[in-house]
């Protein structure tokens, strides 16, 4: 059994990297879509603010799985063909960014209104405000559940194999008639519970670092509070 693990590790290790790779690429494409119509649906534009709703209940409203395989097996036919790669990552980036958007608005609408009516009286302009005063403050509130986001695209890049990309799930099914079943895919929970503690441990990282910017405390964690908000 030990002769065989040792065999078989490589094709662990080239599906964990595998993994890895799709798991930073859906959540770079996630963070981006729930930036982007997370604030569109904070607009001023009745227009912007339909679209985003539109496409924020389609994608969370339809089967990732679905979406998927659209991507890859349906828009060819229409004439717009992607690699692998790049279905996975637009897949991944529009399921769980319609998540991620409404995790932004929220998080935007938790800033406490006082702060919005001073940026006003300060004359400051929309972006200005948005970038220098109300993100930096709904920033923390936004990891926690953006840590459950990306722990959630960890757990679904193993249906991957399904557009023939060979992720760890892939990898240990092939390798069950080899090492058996239960040495296969005992590997791979503990495999994916560790590459998760990983993610959790980032998350608080980044918890703490974006509440200090801010002057908040976190659990275990004492901060300074600031001075009044530079302009």
């Amino acid at each position: 059994m030990i002769d065989e693990l040792i065999i078989t590790a490589p094709f662990f290790l080239t599906g964990i990297w595998t993994t890895l790779l799709y798991t930073v690429l859906g959540a770079v494409a996630a963070l981006v879509v729930s930036f982007a119509f997370g604030l569109m649906s904070l607009s001023r534009s009745v227009t912007a603010r339909g679209f985003s709703r539109v496409v924020v209940e389609f994608f969370r409203g339809t089967s990732l799985v679905i979406q998927l395989l659209w991507i890859f097996f349906v828009l060819p036919q229409l004439g717009i063909r992607f690699e692998p790669i790049a279905a996975a990552t637009i897949a991944f980036g529009l399921n769980f960014g319609a998540y991620g958007a409404e995790i932004v608005r929220g998080a935007v609408n938790a800033v406490p209104r006082a702060q919005w009516e001073a940026t006003v009286a300060l004359g400051m302009g929309r972006l200005h405000r948005m970038r220098r005063v109300i993100l930096p403050q709904a920033l923390p509130e936004m990891v926690p559940p953006f840590g459950n986001l990306w722990i959630q695209i960890l757990k679904s890049s193993s249906l991957l194999y399904l557009i023939g990309i060979t992720e760890l799930t892939y990898e240990v099914k092939q390798l069950q008639f080899d090492i058996g079943s239960l040495a296969a895919f005992s590997i791979a929970l503990v495999v994916y519970f560790l590459l998760a503690q990983a993610l959790v441990a980032v998350t608080r990282w980044v918890e703490r670092r974006a509440a200090a910017r801010v002057g908040r405390a976190t659990k275990g964690v004492v901060v300074e509070q600031p001075q009044a908000v530079a302009t």
